[in-house]
């Protein structure tokens, strides 16, 4: 199901917008990040390791990094022009110890609803 944000920009992981129709294809877009952990971030993940199970701190460095990703890749779609963005995927490379790059990557598209009732701007689905 898509995504719709705040600017009815659609983003979906499926490589169709069911009830959508293509207008344009704006090609590969992308966004990427490269972060690092701090000292103080390393040493709070080691002890939260000592106790076993979810380690929060790097948990939320990899939510905070792939929504900076996203949020790049929905930009850079937005300034070709799309409304949507499809086939949405994330990649992650360590390039030296410490640090990583992510990267989310997808189709940007202009499209519009393919059917509207009358006086009810969103498509039937």
């Amino acid at each position: 199901m898509p995504q719709r944000l705040p600017s009815a920009f659609l983003t979906t992981t499926e490589n169709q917008l069911t009830g959508y129709r293509i207008v344009e294809r704006m090609g590969v877009v992308r966004g990427i990040t490269v972060r690092s952990r701090s000292i103080f971030g390393t040493f709070g993940a080691m002890l939260q390791q000592i106790g076993g199970g979810n380690i929060s701190l790097l948990r939320d460095l990899c939510e905070q990094t792939r929504a900076e990703a996203f949020a790049l890749a929905v930009e850079h779609a937005q300034s070709l022009g799309a409304n949507a963005l499809v086939a949405i995927h994330y990649d992650a490379t360590e390039i030296m110890s410490g640090v990583s790059e992510v990267l989310c990557y997808g189709t940007a598209m202009r499209v519009i609803p393919e059917r509207v009732d009358q006086g009810d701007p969103r498509p039937n689905m």
